[in-house]
């Protein structure tokens, strides 16, 4: 590892944020300005193999830092999906915990409100059952009782959440209907529609009402133009 006296520090061509350090004349590494203050380097400040290490881990760190905060930027992520995603870039361990640490310190990565935001994201624009939204989250690495808070319901307010679940199982039916308006008998009908909103999370108390009601409308439609036709 080098090592040396610091004789010059000149920035980056193409990062301001970034310096280039030589030791004795010659490039020695490429660091933030965070580590350039952290390490309090200078002209004239003599680098030896301790000082050359601490330097590497804290460069590492601010590196994990800096993609983490992009990573964030792009979209929210839960704690173990950024720490995976960081793994992926090569980043050593303690770079990674330095990295969530500071982020979830600062008030940008926590599962809790990741937690909450996803569930209320998916029911306002992709309708998802609570089984869904469970095991999407349960994927993600959120911890169980977090996925429990953010999926609980006060028991005053138990019945309108089963009502607003209902409902949305209901919506999201009626938008697939014309896919399965066309089954030749009530059993596939229930087969593929049930099936459809299995996928998305429904339970099956929640999904039958609402087979047995569009089933019925849809026989009910029939009915009416066969009266027409007559």
């Amino acid at each position: 590892m080098p090592t040396g006296t610091i004789t010059a520090l000149r920035a980056q061509a193409n990062s301001s944020q970034r310096v280039n350090v030589f030791l004795d004349g010659e490039f020695a590494i490429g660091v933030s300005l965070n580590t350039l203050a952290r390490e309090g380097l200078a002209v004239g400040l003599l680098i030896d193999d301790e000082t050359w290490a601490r330097i590497e881990a804290t460069e590492q760190a601010d590196r994990a830092l800096q993609a983490g905060m992009r990573l964030i930027e792009v979209r929210p992520r839960s704690i173990a999906e950024l720490r995976q995603r960081l793994r992926r870039k090569e980043l050593p361990p303690p770079a990674i915990d330095y990295a969530i640490a500071r982020l979830s310190e600062i008030g940008l990565l926590d599962d809790a409100a990741f937690s909450q935001q996803w569930v209320d994201n998916r029911r306002a624009f992709r309708p998802r059952g609570s089984l869904a939204l469970r095991d999407e989250l349960r994927r993600k690495g959120v911890p169980r009782a977090l996925i429990d808070a953010a999926l609980a319901v006060d028991e005053d307010d138990a019945g309108e959440a089963a009502e607003q679940e209902r409902q949305r199982a209901r919506d999201l039916a009626r938008r697939a209907l014309g896919r399965y308006a066309t089954s030749p008998d009530r059993f596939t009908f229930q087969r593929k529609l049930g099936s459809y909103l299995q996928r998305r999370g429904f339970t099956f108390e929640i999904i039958r009402p609402i087979l047995d009601d569009l089933w019925a409308e849809l026989r009910d439609a029939a009915d009416v133009r066969d009266e027409g036709e007559v």
